[in-house]
């Protein structure tokens, strides 16, 4: 957005919260225009748009909507006003927490949220994610969902390992880790689930319903993997081609980076991803370090995707451009981190043009 574009924008920031949602309008000078708080339904979303209108209409000004949105409470407010054809994006929270910490006071409330949003539209308008609705940011948005209740599962999963991994000692001895190569497989685990031993009952109730629980944990990871590798089918993705990205992989890197069209260049999406390095020169001295920002979650999937590519079972063209880095003086880290970098670009061509997977040239 250009200086003079600015100057003729209405910002308006929305704090999103459950039931009521908070806006706030400002001019491209930091005036308050007006503030308004509504309700989570239709109508109230219908009223807020007359207002940004009027307000508009009042000012000379071009309505410019941005959402901190932090639940996902922000969606039909956001679906409402895209629809009246408003532009929107969203504000990352974490920019309008240092605005306010930047302040003489640092206060928070609904208000001063909403209007934190707006000052960080008017000085950030064009590294904001915009808004849009399509089939792709749809599909996209329902396999981040499956990928997070995935990972809430197996996390319950391993502490429920460690919790039965006790309960069989005591029950046992070390003489049960002789029953299977796995104590913890689908096989074992029905095993626990029939078997009576001699113990206190108490003890094998406390087994019996860890066993059952990681019984059902397995059938609902089965039928979250199976659910994403149908809407990925079902969305055209391309990405489970490449080697060593299995579908909860390919869930995850597309579920975090939604539509593709966010992003202009590879490079975009690198540094969203937290896989650009950060330089930090001075003077004659030209230095880049990695960086801790970012997109933590696809941050690791690009991670465990380059090591895959590395790995016994992954592709000679990527272990040869592994090789290659380390032989121009970096360390294996680091090589692992320039190849981690080209498979952004590798994901970012296979998301645009739909594209199947093509080993990266050494």
């Amino acid at each position: 957005m250009t200086t003079e574009e600015k100057q003729r924008t209405l910002f308006v920031g929305i704090d999103v919260h459950k039931n009521t949602h908070t806006a706030v309008g400002i001019s491209p000078f930091g005036e308050k225009l007006f503030e308004l708080t509504v309700d989570n339904y239709q109508k109230d979303f219908d009223d807020l748009a007359k207002e940004v209108r009027a307000v508009g209409e009042r000012s000379l000004l071009s309505p410019f909507i941005g959402l901190e949105d932090c639940s996902g409470y922000g969606e039909r407010i956001a679906s409402a006003l895209y629809s009246d054809g408003f532009p929107v994006v969203h504000v990352p929270p974490i920019l309008v927490d240092r605005l306010r910490k930047r302040q003489t006071h640092p206060e928070k409330s609904d208000s001063l949220d909403a209007l934190g949003v707006a000052k960080v539209m008017m000085h950030d308008t064009d590294s904001l994610p915009v808004y849009s609705i399509s089939e792709r940011s749809a599909s996209a948005k329902f396999l981040k969902e499956l990928s997070q209740d995935r990972e809430y599962l197996t996390v319950e999963r391993s502490r429920l390992r460690n919790q039965l991994h006790l309960l069989l000692h005591r029950i046992y001895n070390t003489e049960y880790a002789s029953y299977f190569k796995d104590p913890f497989a689908l096989k074992a685990l029905r095993h626990w689930a029939r078997v009576k031993p001699a113990c206190d009952p108490y003890l094998l109730r406390a087994m019996k319903r860890k066993v059952n629980r990681m019984l059902e944990l397995h059938t609902a990871i089965k039928e979250l993997e199976g659910d994403m590798q149908s809407l990925i089918e079902e969305a055209g993705y391309t990405l489970p081609t490449a080697s060593g990205c299995g579908v909860v992989l390919a869930a995850t890197i597309i579920g975090e980076i939604g539509d593709i069209e966010r992003f202009r260049a590879p490079a975009s999406l690198a540094k969203y991803a937290g896989c650009a390095p950060r330089e930090q020169s001075s003077g004659k001295t030209v230095r880049y370090r990695k960086t801790k920002s970012g997109n933590r979650r696809l941050n690791c999937a690009f991670h465990r995707m380059a090591l895959s590519q590395i790995s016994p079972t992954g592709n000679d063209a990527a272990r040869a451009y592994f090789k290659k880095k380390v032989s121009e003086g970096k360390t294996k880290s680091q090589a692992l981190v320039c190849l981690r970098r080209h498979m952004v670009t590798v994901v970012y061509m296979m998301l645009k043009h739909g594209t199947e997977y093509r080993c990266p040239q050494a």
